[in-house]
This record gives structure tokens, sequence and C-alpha cells, in this order.
């Protein structure tokens, strides 16, 4: 492990990010809001940091520059922790925040896209808060490092291994032969998307200012919203289903949108896991819709359009909500909480185990029970009719084990601090597949302020494990890594 080279990228990246911590700043002076010299102060801090990362790495090892799997795993770790530590200052400084820990829980909550909020009154904080807060999220959507891919290069950084460890999908596709050129295209179309709805919801009466927050949160299926009410605060069926299709659209991999604009309109038909996600969107739906129909709201129009914007929130693990699920019958909440794991499609923004994963466990599931009967009998398990070598399928097993194990431990270590059982593995399985709201006193009508401080470092551990798909993360504690 070349630590001084790793701590060289680490600081690129600080750079970077006191860099961008420019953009609330002028917000901040836009508005007048006074919260410049907490932003100013939160730059130095960071490019201070930076810089003496930067210096302590001048004689980085040259023979090698290409990052192997280890180090690629311990840069994307050690990146996300950083930022989203340093992320945390603008919050530190910020009268809306008691405490470090409040602050670093909302940083690494926005970095991961997760959405769980530990402010009260969100309405109060200065508009370059709130805008910092939705920034960090769509920041976080595409991942800061797959951002940076195309800077590295020029570093003379080798970034493959980043972005293996980076881009949420069991099998990463890149786009173009240079990976760069790769990382340029995810990125114009995240960002041609993101301006896309900012007009169509200021189109719709929303403000501007409001309309960009939104678009930031919704692209990177973060759920951070200005509003103490989130998306609930609009009575318009318009911005609803607008966000609805966006959430959607936010949830199936960006390859495939690429593929569209290159003329390839049926190509979300050909993908197994775009239909799949498509059809439990639709089934989930209806599920919910019937469920409340006559129970919660009399009219069937109100019931489709809670139910298709809380199902669609929930598998894109968004975290938007235009209404309390805890008040829905008990088939909806089911729903609702098995959508929490399932998460949405590999090579999204979004969070969760993910559709293509499931998919696979599924036909590899299907495929023990056939060789009972016929044993000798040789069957490959395929996605988009390819085969799944053994050591992918090994992969997503053991993945599969983790998160189930991860849930466990961190729901009975909750419930242990006094938590009761929803609270606490409605928490965990909120911020272990980033999505924001949970059950119990953590639901869409409450936040996570209430909890206690160690709670709170465990969740944004969660965070972090759900955002780098466990494996990154834990592998840091295995003690063979080091050896």
């Amino acid at each position: 492990m070349r630590w001084r080279y790793i701590s060289g990228i680490v600081s690129i990246f600080l750079l970077v990010l006191a860099l961008i911590l420019l953009i609330p700043l002028m917000v901040s002076l836009y508005f007048r809001d006074g919260a410049h010299f907490s932003l100013l102060g939160s730059m130095a801090i960071t490019a201070t940091a930076g810089l003496i990362l930067k210096l302590l790495s001048r004689h980085m090892d040259e023979d090698a520059p290409f990052i192997n799997q280890r180090e690629g795993m311990a840069v994307v770790a050690l990146s996300w922790t950083a930022i989203g530590v340093f992320g945390a200052l603008p919050f530190y400084f910020s009268p809306d925040f008691s405490s470090l820990t409040d602050a670093v829980f909302e940083s690494i909550s926005g970095f991961t896209t997760t959405g769980s909020s530990v402010m009260t009154n969100i309405e109060a904080a200065s508009p370059s808060l709130l805008f910092w807060r939705s920034l960090i999220q769509w920041l976080g959507g595409m991942g800061i490092i797959v951002l940076s891919l195309a800077i590295l290069p020029f570093l003379g950084v080798g970034g493959i291994q980043l972005y293996k460890a980076e881009v949420p999908s069991p099998v990463p596709d890149k786009l173009a032969p240079r990976l760069t050129d790769s990382a340029k295209i995810l990125w114009m179309v995240y960002a041609g998307l993101t301006l896309l709805l900012v007009m169509l919801l200021a189109m719709g009466g929303m403000p501007v200012f409001e309309s960009i927050c939104h678009a930031l949160t919704t692209l990177p299926t973060g759920g951070f919203s200005p509003k103490n009410a989130s998306i609930a605060h609009y009575d318009s069926a318009y911005i609803h289903y607008v966000i609805v299709i966006f959430m959607v659209l936010a949830g199936i991999n960006f390859s495939l949108h690429f593929q569209m604009l290159r003329g390839k309109p049926l190509v979300f038909f050909r993908d197994t896991e775009c239909k799949v996600f498509l059809g439990l969107v639709v089934v989930f739906t209806v599920a919910i819709t019937l469920d409340i129909h006559g129970r919660v709201y009399d009219s069937f129009a109100a019931a489709f359009q809670s139910a298709s914007f809380q199902a669609v929130s929930i598998l894109t693990t968004t975290g938007y909500a235009t209404a309390d699920y805890e008040l829905f019958p008990g088939l909806s909440q089911v729903i609702l909480f098995v959508c929490m794991f399932m998460g949405a499609s590999a090579g999204s923004t979004g969070g969760g185990i993910k559709i293509a994963r499931l998919i696979v466990c599924a036909k590899f599931a299907y495929r023990e029970l056939f060789r009972l009967i016929h044993p000798r009998n040789i069957r490959h398990v395929k996605l988009n009719k390819r085969v799944v070598s053994e050591d992918v399928l090994r992969s997503i097993m053991g993945f599969l084990a983790l998160y189930l194990f991860l849930f466990v431990v961190a729901g009975a270590v909750l419930a242990a601090m006094g938590l009761d059982l929803l609270t606490a593995l409605g928490a965990v399985a909120s911020c272990l597949g980033n999505i924001g709201p949970g059950f119990g006193t953590v639901g869409p009508a409450e936040n996570f302020a209430h909890l206690p401080a160690m709670a709170k470092w465990v969740l944004t551990w969660c965070m972090l494990l759900g955002r780098l798909e466990i494996y990154t993360v834990i592998i840091l504690v295995v003690p063979e890594f080091w050896k």
C-alpha cells in the first residue's frame, strides 16, 4: 500500500471540494444571507488540509503509476470519508446544527444520497446552506470519484480500479473505450436530465431556487428538500408526476439513457433489469393504490397519485414523501419496507441491493432447484442473454449475505441503545439502502434528530456501506487486506 500515493489522490479530492464551495459562497452573496464567513472558513480549512496532504505526498512512487485493486478500494473509502467530514464544515459552522455528530451525519447523508436528516426546521436555514445540502447530493449521485476520472489520467493516475470500486453495478459496463470518455458521457446525461427537470418544475409554478434544489436531489435519488414537508408542500399533481417520472429515469441504468440518445429508443425494453424494474413500479403502484383507495383516500385519482409517488420514491431510494405512509394499511407498509431492500437498477444513482443482483439471485436459486431434479445437467445463469460467470455469482451471493448480516447486526446495536424494534430496523434499512425516511420514530413525518449520538455514528457508517456497495468499506477491516 503506497500511502503517500493514496494521500496524494485524496488531497486532490479535498482541493476540488474546496473549489466547489465557491458555488454556495456565490449563492450566499446573492441572497445576502450572512453565511459567507462560515463558507469561507470551510473553504480555508478544506484547502489547507488538501495542501498538507499534497505536501506529504510530494515524493510519490513514480515506478508504478497505476492503482491496483487494493489501493483503489482504499482510495474510494478514504476519499468518501474525507469528503464527508470536510463537507460537514458548512453545517457545523451553521447555527442550525448543534454538534459535529449532526453535521457529519447530514453531510454523509447528502454525499451518499441517503436523504436522512437531523434538521428540525429546514425552511429556517440560509439559502446557501440549503443549496449546499442539495449540491452535495448531486455530486454524490454519480460519484465524486467518477467525476474526477476525467482529471486523474492527466495527473498520471490510472482510473479503472476507481471505476470498478465506485460505479454502483455488479459488472460495470464501460460506455466508451477510454474511461475518461465514459465518465464524461455519464455526467453529460446526468447534467442534461437535471437541467430539463429544473425547467419543467419551474414551468409548473415552483420557484426557480426551489426547482434547482429539487432537481439537484431528484436525479441523484437523494431526497433532500428545502421544505419541511418535502414534496407534500406543493399541492400540485403536475409537480408530483414530473418528479415521479424523473425518479424513474434516475432509477434506470444511465448507460441505457446514453444508448437511447444514440438512436436506440427500444433499449429500455430489451434490457432485462430495466423491464423488471419498470414492472415492479407498475405492480407496486397498483397494489398500494387498491390497498389505500377507500381506506385512506376516497378518490381513486388521489390514491393513485400518492401510491405512485411513495412506491417510486422508496424503490428508487430517493426518499421524497407526499404522505405519511405509516398511516397506510399493513400491506402497503410491507410493500414499501420490501422496496427499501430492493433498490433501483445497477448503474443508476439509486441504492439498495439493486434489481440486477436480485434477478441473478433468483435465477441462481432456480438453477439449484433444477439441479436437484437433473443433477447431471449443465445450466448457466444468464442476464441479458450473457452468461454470468461463477466469480460474479460468488460476489453477488457474498454481497447479499453481508447486506443481510450487517442489517441484523446494526439493527441489534440500535435496539441495544434503547430504540424500539420498528425504529431500529427501519433506520438501518433506510440508511443501508440510502433511502431517507424509515419506519417508527424516523418515518416520513419525523427525522433522525432525536436519536442518540452513537446511533447516528452507526447509521453514518451504514450510509457509507450502502453507497459504496459494502465491499469497498468492509474490506478495510479484514486483516488479510493489509498483509
